[in-house]
């Protein structure tokens, strides 16, 4: 389970995040629904603890983030916005980097990366340097070392990002798996239609602040429409701030 506390953080005189309260549970999938520059990126990374709070707490399973990172980094896996491989290894030598920083070595080291690459379909380039890989490769690959050491909890922060059609097809079938298998899974999206496609709870996030927490359907029934996207639109206020913007 991952929770957030009233958690806080500004960069300079920007309030990145305000007060965001959640909860992600195990078993489920969690979105973090937000128009740009609405906290949301920032909120994961306080939550992966790259990110030092200003403010509030987070736990993620057993583990105070602030007290404990360093189990709470074993404990996770991220895909970043940016998969930020190193371009002079090869996919492989990307994926056994990171599950040696875990801790993973010999048989099983190998059995979990052969494993990896045989579920995410990459036996025809993860083998040759990421230099000039597609982003749905790149994607893949960033996918695996995140969960090359089987964690818990899994964050994605926009994870279909420029992948084609058939690549975030794929991408879902494997975050519904991870869901089968108990794992908590949040993550950040704008595309309404993947929402609805995966997820059972939604947190909306507005300027920093949450909007609402709860079940699609309770954000459905809340919002007075079967609309997903005009629900948020609603949640979010952003069809106040577009009119207020039309006034000017």
């Amino acid at each position: 389970m991952i929770q957030a506390e009233s958690l806080q953080k500004s960069f300079g005189p920007v309030r990145a995040v305000k007060d965001i309260s959640f909860t992600a549970r195990d078993g489920r999938i969690t979105a973090l629904l937000g128009p740009n520059g609405a906290g949301k990126s920032t909120t994961l990374r306080m939550l992966a603890a790259a990110v030092i709070p200003d403010a509030g707490h987070a736990t993620i399973g057993e583990w105070c983030v602030a007290a404990n990172p360093n189990e709470v980094r074993r404990s996770i896996g991220v895909l970043p916005h940016n998969a930020g491989l190193y371009a002079r290894l090869t996919g492989v030598e990307n994926i056994r980097y990171f599950g040696e920083l875990q801790g993973l070595r010999g048989a099983e080291l190998d059995e979990r990366l052969e494993a990896l690459v045989e579920l995410l379909d990459m036996g025809d380039f993860a083998r040759r340097r990421t230099a000039g890989f597609s982003q749905g490769q790149k994607i893949k690959i960033a996918l695996a070392r995140a969960l090359i050491h089987n964690p818990q909890h899994v964050i994605l922060d926009e994870p279909t990002n420029g992948l084609d059609v058939m690549a975030t097809r794929a991408l879902r079938s494997i975050i519904r798996g991870l869901k089968e298998h108990g794992k908590c899974i949040l993550f950040s999206s704008h595309i309404m239609q993947e929402v609805d496609a995966l997820c059972d709870d939604v947190v909306v996030i507005a300027k920093g602040e949450v909007k609402f927490d709860g079940t699609i359907e309770a954000l459905r029934n809340l919002a007075g429409t079967e609309d997903l996207e005009e629900a948020f639109i609603q949640l979010a206020g952003l069809e106040d701030e577009q009119h207020s913007g039309a006034q000017v």
